[in-house]
């Protein structure tokens, strides 16, 4: 007896939504390799496939920029007549492709280890070219299309959409990524695409990084904060290491509150925890700390390195500029 339009649609959800339960089992080490690769990643992530894995590779890479990891969508065929322009070191690609045997993805890989670029690979087959030559690669496993002749790509690329989407989720989790850091990223948020670039791409750094060591004298600390026009200055001790902040905020007080305040120096008068930030978060990021910080909004933040050594200070009306 010929099936309906709907006994059909069922057989699809149900053969679907089996290969999407059965997806979990292969979730592993490499799946966390391929999560550490891509959080890793200082430029852009380059997504890639052909075909009907393009297509869906198009939309990953909206994904993942939508939710912190700044990523491009890279037609192979357009890589090969010159748009392999587009790597560059500190990148990470991301090739989708079923049989992880696709000519054009393949031919890509020379561009890869040239720049030292690693490869996260979306693939059905474990023993493919791709996921051999891959630094993580995610396995779907072999499946049944629900495609009646088992030839259109239907219940393949559901699974490697869901992949996709557990990769976006982790990396957007271990980003901390927040409901206010997309609304920044949204094209009408308040800062536009610019949320979408890293403190260390906007933070002045240099020279123009205004400090001070402990015992500088108040009126020294007056003039750093005036010659560097940042409405702050650190403090650092002997070894470089951020010690305090002092604000104009905070010199206009200790004037107020102290009758001859020349005196001090600026370990006497200095905020012993400012609120520092790394050069690798996002500009979203740095803006919702410095406006909801719990002592009150801030204009500056110090972006330390792992050491707390102050290399730059990003200040909001920067952040403000860059979305204009």
């Amino acid at each position: 007896m010929t099936r309906t339009a709907l006994d059909l649609a069922r057989e699809v959800v149900r053969r679907e939504a089996e290969a999407v339960a059965a997806l979990e089992s292969h979730l592993g080490e490499s799946f966390e390799r391929a999560v550490e690769l891509l959080a890793a990643c200082t430029g852009k992530v380059i997504v890639s496939g052909v075909g009907k894995s393009g297509l869906f590779a198009h939309k990953l890479a909206a994904t993942l920029t939508s939710t912190g990891t700044p990523s491009v969508f890279l037609h192979p065929a357009d890589a090969l007549h010159g748009d392999a322009g587009l790597f560059a070191p500190g990148d990470a690609a991301l090739f989708i492709s079923k049989s992880g045997s696709s000519e054009e993805l393949i031919a890509l890989l020379p561009y890869l280890v040239r720049l030292g670029i690693p490869l996260v690979t979306i693939v059905a087959t474990a023993d493919s070219m791709l996921a051999k030559r891959s630094d993580a690669a995610l396995v779907t496993g072999p499946v049944r299309e629900a495609c009646p002749m088992d030839l259109t790509p239907t219940t393949s690329i559901t699974l490697a959409q869901v992949m996709g989407d557990c990769l976006a989720v982790a990396l957007l989790d271990r980003r901390g990524f927040s409901p206010e850091d997309f609304r920044f990223l949204h094209p009408g948020g308040l800062l536009g695409r610019s949320a979408s670039r890293r403190v260390g791409e906007l933070m002045r750094s240099g020279d123009a990084v205004p400090s001070v060591p402990l015992d500088a004298p108040l009126r020294d600390v007056m003039l750093e904060i005036m010659k560097k026009q940042l409405g702050i200055t650190t403090v650092v001790d002997q070894a470089g290491v951020l010690a305090g902040v002092v604000s104009d905020g905070d010199f206009k007080r200790i004037l107020v509150r102290n009758p001859d305040p020349w005196g001090l120096k600026a370990r006497d008068v200095m905020t012993s925890t400012p609120t520092t930030i790394p050069g690798g978060a996002l500009v979203a990021a740095a803006v919702r700390t410095m406006e909801e910080r719990p002592a009150g909004p801030i204009t500056a933040l110090v972006v330390t390195d792992a050491a707390r050594h102050p290399v730059g200070v990003l200040h909001l009306h920067d952040c403000l500029r860059a979305g204009v």
